[in-house]
């Protein structure tokens, strides 16, 4: 843990102007007022990288696009122990929308689910295929919000989270780390980096871990392993070749265990409420056991002052070993729905059937994408221009059982469960699985594209274009078992951005952009016979960054309205002539800033947000707002060597409805702590408390009947030893 008071700034953020992030080297000096007053300036340097979420080196407060950015020493000081989490003091993002979980990390932006990449590459399709991503790996997280196809093909609206690897530095630095919290949590971090030769041209670094710990819900482990080495080799001054290689095996079992509504979020028929973290799953049934090998090549090569060839290429193989049992969704009492259905009184009112499913997943993929950027001037104008090529093919399988209800629809109560008590069955014969088992066809996804950006200064104007065409092949695989024939479509796209700028003297930059994305949706329109149209988003964003000339940070307010075309007709179009009349409208307003005052770096984040589906009603697990302050003291003259942190977390609440049943889940707040102390130039010492008053709390509830319970408190402490 860093101790000295600077507001610090990651290379790479740096590279792509996110200077939202505290500095990472930071010069100081000092000016003087017209009253003599002296005033404390931070002056940020930094190196130059092209792999983060804007794949160029323009400031964000040059940028006409919001960005969100959390370096590792800020979301390991705010305690955060995995991706979601390294989110949940961003302006506009849900890092835990279903609350807890060790299936994945369910972040959305602006309302909408995201996909995660790292390196500035996709890394994630589909669900339950692969490990999570650790964050002692990652130098930062990066969020960028809103539509993004001209820069990243095919994805969701809301934007996307990009997960930046950490690399060999030229810097020896070796740093070993334990960790020890609640919950039985103990976890052995190694990160060993420097030279491998005299000359510096060849760079290596080991990033280890090894994790075995339970969870706030009984029998859930979250065990892992994690080995990721790299090394850069750098033969001219003008070229960096970086390989970096990462194994993951996860073992655990799933924390979702999708909890009746009644009892959660409205109480029981005598006024009392479940225990939120029952076991409701199977011991010796249930697993989440995930394993990921992936190889990653980052390069760049000048081939004067003014271009520069990079690029990115993944190769990733996951799969997953999924068992789990579940309450399965009936609503309205479960135990009085099988009491009335069997004519019989089986169950109490914390009685539920389960459903049992199993599942083998597995994915694989090849990408790589190509840039030549570009600085020139023409004219007055001068260009920061990107032109890039890239492409990916994605495998996914996924096969599985689903034994829906445990059998009580045919009569047989061996499997229900008393949430209030539980007593555990054991769980059917696998030669029931084994007789319902469906082994569905692969389904594989070839997407090309070719992408132009410009960003143009004139005078104190930053304007910037970008387009892209995308072509996009899905096939599935024949299953001749099930009568499927293999199948394809082809898609194809063009995307456009544009944004317009102006930096005013006094630090205040308006500005106005205009952003585009498509999902492809695999299918036949019943109406009309076509293949199914992908879904497509335009967004309009009005904000305003701001840069203070007298202090060291960044204030950024935006507003944005999105719109999703393409959708599922909506039930109140009696004479639709296609399948996809639906329209999804998403506004919203976004503040954050980051500053240092005296002895205190400071971080704030505030949204709302208006999200609806084609019927109008809310979009589920999507809060209306949230909101977070960060404050982190270091004493240097009062309390040498402590580093003192403390945070709120809001979020609002999220609706859930249809025509006949709507579900409010309340807003909470929560509260983390930080206590960080230098026993000596290589030992550092550090306190989390995350949900430090151990808030009981739901993230979500849904129309199918059941609600996701919140993070209970965390405690760690961890010593880190540098050398």
């Amino acid at each position: 843990m860093k101790l000295k008071h600077t507001l610090k700034l990651s290379p790479l953020v740096i590279a792509m102007g996110m200077t939202n992030v505290l500095a990472q080297e930071a010069n100081e000096t000092t000016t003087t007022t017209n009253n003599n007053e002296q005033v404390e300036v931070v002056e940020v340097v930094g190196s130059v990288s092209r792999f983060g979420a804007t794949k160029s080196n323009t400031p964000i407060l040059e940028s006409a696009r919001s960005v969100s950015i959390e370096t590792i020493e800020s979301f390991l000081e705010k305690g955060a122990l995995n991706l979601s989490q390294t989110t949940t003091y961003m302006a506009g993002v849900s890092g835990e929308t279903f609350g807890f979980s060790t299936r994945g990390d369910w972040i959305r932006i602006r309302g909408l689910e995201v996909p995660r990449y790292r390196d500035s590459i996709q890394e994630l399709f589909g669900s339950y295929n692969t490990t999570r991503t650790e964050v002692y790996t990652l130098e930062q997280v990066e969020v960028l919000k809103g539509p993004a196809s001209v820069l990243y093909g095919q994805g969701s609206a809301g934007g996307l989270v990009n997960a930046v690897s950490k690399t060999p530095r030229a810097d020896a630095a070796q740093e070993i780390s334990l960790q020890l919290g609640n919950y039985d949590r103990k976890q052995l971090s190694i990160d060993f980096n420097g030279s491998l030769n005299d000359s510096e041209s060849v760079l290596g670094r080991f990033v280890g871990i090894y994790r075995d710990s339970d969870t706030q819900v009984d029998n859930v482990d979250d065990n892992t392993l994690v080995l990721m080495p790299s090394i850069t080799f750098l033969p001219t001054d003008d070229t960096s070749i970086t390989f970096i290689g990462l194994f993951q095996d996860t073992q655990s079992d799933i924390g979702s265990q999708f909890i009746p509504i009644e009892g959660t979020l409205t109480p029981l028929a005598d006024g009392s409420y479940l225990d939120q973290d029952v076991y409701a799953g199977e011991p010796g049934f249930n697993k989440f056991d995930t394993e990921s090998t992936q190889f990653t090549v980052l390069a760049e090569h000048m081939i004067n002052d003014n271009f520069s060839l990079s690029g990115t290429a993944l190769w990733r193989e996951g799969e997953a070993d999924y068992n789990q049992a579940w309450p399965t969704f009936w609503g309205d009492g479960v135990s009085r729905y099988l009491n009335t259905l069997f004519g019989a009184t089986i169950a109490t009112d914390t009685t539920v059937a389960r459903s049992f499913y199993q599942a083998d997943n597995s994915s694989e993929q090849a990408a790589i994408d190509l840039r030549l950027n570009g600085d020139f001037t023409t004219g007055d104008f001068e260009h920061e221009i990107l032109v890039g090529v890239q492409y990916q093919d994605v495998k996914t399988d996924n096969n599985s059982s689903y034994y829906y209800g445990g059998g009580v629809l045919e009569g047989d109560y061996s499997y229900i469960l008393d949430l209030a008590n539980p007593v555990y069955t054991g769980a059917p014969d696998q030669s029931v699985f084994d007789a319902i088992y469906y082994d569905a066809p692969s389904e594989t996804v070839k997407d090309t594209g070719l992408y132009l950006s410009d960003q143009i200064s004139i005078d104190n104007w930053r304007i910037t274009l970008g387009l892209r065409y995308d072509n996009v092949d899905n096939t599935t695989a024949a299953a001749p078992d099930f009568g499927i024939e293999e199948s394809s479509q082809s898609d194809d796209a063009v995307s456009f951005s544009g944004g317009v700028l102006y930096k005013f003297d006094n630090g205040l930059s308006p500005y106005v952009s205009y952003a585009e994305s498509f999902e492809t949706v695999v299918g036949t329109d019943s109406l009309t016979g076509d293949a199914l149209k992908p879904q497509e988003a335009e967004q309009l964003e009005v904000g305003l960054k701001y840069e203070p000339q007298s202090f060291a940070g960044y204030f950024t307010l935006a507003y944005f309205d999105i719109v999703i075309s393409n959708l599922d007709s909506p039930s109140a179009l009696p004479n639709a002539v296609s399948q996809q009349e639906g329209e999804s409208t998403l506004s919203g307003i976004e503040f954050e800033g980051k500053f240092a005052v005296g002895d205190f770096d400071i971080q704030l984040a505030y949204a709302t947000l208006d999200a609806k589906d084609p019927d109008g009603f809310h979009l589920a697990a999507t809060p209306d707002s949230n909101g977070a302050v960060w404050v982190t003291w270091q004493p240097a003259k009062l309390l040498p060597n402590f580093n003192i942190g403390a945070g709120v977390r809001y979020v609002g609440e999220s609706v859930a409805e249809t025509s006949t049943v709507n579900y409010t889940t309340p807003s909470y707040t929560l509260g983390d702590i930080m206590l960080g102390y230098q026993v000596s130039d290589n030992l550092d010492l550090a306190l989390n408390i995350r949900n430090v008053t151990d808030k009981q709390y739901l993230t979500a509830c849904l129309t199918r009947g059941d609600c996701f319970p919140g993070l209970r408190r965390s405690v760690n402490g961890s010593l880190t030893y540098r050398f």
